[in-house]
């Protein structure tokens, strides 16, 4: 499923929404989450997930081409963990 799709289903389930109306709810969902998760913080949806900002930390790698080793410095990675409720309507 991609965006308008997403889109597409929320106007569906909600009678006598207009469809920008159900595209302006869904862009401000995102991106409330997007500028949380800009600021270092943290959502979590009770019973869907949690979206969070974690670290990894700088390594070396090594080009497969030239064998060179290179150094890949530490970066901010959004990362998302399933909640219970999320977990259990997949299986």
């Amino acid at each position: 499923m991609n965006k308008q799709e997403l889109v597409k289903s929320v106007y569906d389930k909600l009678d006598g929404l207009p469809l920008k109306q159900a595209e302006n709810a869904v862009n401000a969902v995102l991106g409330s989450i997007k500028g949380e998760l800009a600021k270092g913080g943290e959502v979590n949806l009770v019973g869907f997930g949690s979206f969070a900002v974690k670290t990894q930390k700088e390594r070396t790698a090594r080009n497969p081409k030239t064998g060179e080793k290179l150094t890949i410095p530490a970066k901010k990675v959004p990362s998302f963990k399933a909640g219970k409720g999320l977990k259990e309507a997949v299986n």
